[in-house]
């Protein structure tokens, strides 16, 4: 299950942000300081069901299908909130960062209001700048990152010189506590320019912009301008629009009351859609919440943001496509009968031979081709998947 980091300072709605993905609840105040233990549930990606463009009625079993929208569970992790120093020990310490040691993306949780300083204490709108506080939760990440990869660099570099064992393999020996691959390693190496140097040779500058490059690849970032609905948040969005690539502007409270709201059966509404239909009695105190959710966040911004960060983490930096396993490529089954049951996300370039190791890795093991189910034809384990491919694999052995 692809794991998700929720992170930033502390008393800017990280924890309403995760209660209102995942519906559990948490304790959630305006103040520092209210999550001390990290907070782990399963949220959910959003796409278009492959079953509206088959044409059949589809039996989820790993995901769920809702409305023709399959819903794919992620695991999220809402980190303690973080203030300058945490990589030193500072506030919480960095005992919380290494909960983020396995995480495959992070979503930034910014208070885009600017209503709250790097401390988390509360200010009056506009009065932090949302930029600085990106800056600094992205240096200490990176400082977290790069006291991982340096532990005992001199050690390290003497012996890995000398042993004759591959620069990568050596790298991911010492790096097998945290989630990166050997691709990702290699990239870093190739655009830091330092693959062709030994690890005695790199001086602290070096060591820095490679776990940097590392820390940017292996576990990417998104950004979640919470709090979007107060007015100082729009200027603010569109300056953090203008100078970072994932940007998704939120309203975590919003998307809390809605889900809250539809669990009580007063209203009818899927994570991430742009509207809500009333369908229960509500009182006074309820239609004017949500007429307000309607006027400041769903008529300016399309939705609370909340779903599209997940998808944007998951699809956008990730870059992760759905695939859709199955045993009978005439009828879209499996070897139960259950129509498209399971729905997996894999990194876009991924193979057939890859899709079978997800599914099992014995099946991997005895992969001869697979079937493009949508258009009935062989295809090779060379073959890249694509969003949306229904595909049977052949393989000497059997699914279990």
């Amino acid at each position: 299950m692809i794991e998700v980091g929720i992170v930033g300072k502390t008393n800017v709605g990280k924890s309403t942000f995760f209660s209102a993905a995942t519906l559990l609840e948490v304790q959630m105040e305006n103040r520092p300081f209210v999550t001390l233990e990290p907070n782990v549930g399963v949220g959910a990606v959003r796409t278009r069901c492959v079953h509206n463009e088959l044409g059949v009625k589809c039996s989820p079993s790993n995901s769920a299908c809702i409305e023709g929208e399959r819903m794919i569970p992620v695991k999220l992790i809402d980190v303690p909130g973080l203030i300058p120093g945490a990589h030193e020990g500072r506030g919480l310490g960095n005992k919380f960062l290494d909960e983020l040691r396995r995480a495959d993306v992070l979503i930034h949780i910014i208070d885009a209001s600017g209503s709250t300083n790097e401390e988390g204490i509360s200010v009056s709108p506009g009065s932090s700048d949302p930029l600085r506080e990106v800056e600094f939760i992205r240096e200490e990440i990176d400082q977290w990152f790069l006291s991982i990869v340096s532990k005992d660099w001199q050690k390290f570099s003497r012996t890995a010189d000398s042993s004759g064992r591959e620069e990568v393999e050596s790298l991911l020996g010492k790096l097998s506590g945290i989630s990166v691959s050997r691709s990702d390693v290699l990239r870093a190496l190739r655009e830091t320019k330092l693959e062709q140097l030994k690890f005695t040779q790199w001086s602290e500058e070096d060591l820095k912009n490679f776990s940097t490059k590392l820390r940017e690849i292996s576990i990417p970032m998104i950004i979640a301008a919470n709090k979007a609905d107060i007015p100082e948040s729009k200027v603010m969005i569109e300056r953090l629009k203008a100078k970072y690539k994932h940007v998704v502007p939120v309203s975590a409270q919003s998307e809390l009351a809605l889900r809250k709201a539809a669990k009580a059966g007063l209203v009818k509404y899927l994570p991430g859609d742009s509207s809500f239909t009333v369908v229960g009695n509500l009182s006074q105190r309820q239609r004017e919440a949500l007429q307000y959710i309607e006027e400041r966040v769903l008529e300016i911004y399309g939705n609370t943001g909340v779903q599209q960060a997940i998808n944007e983490a998951v699809f956008g930096a990730l870059n992760m496509i759905v695939v859709y396993p199955v045993e009978d490529e005439r009828k879209f089954t499996d070897k139960n009968g259950r129509v498209l049951p399971d729905a997996f996300l894999l990194p876009e370039g991924s193979g057939p031979k890859d899709l079978a190791n997800e599914v099992h890795t014995e099946l991997a093991k005895g992969f001869l081709y697979a079937v493009d189910a949508k258009r009935k034809v062989k295809i090779g384990e060379d073959y890249k998947l694509k969003n949306g491919d229904v595909i049977k694999i052949v393989s000497t052995t059997a699914r279990p």
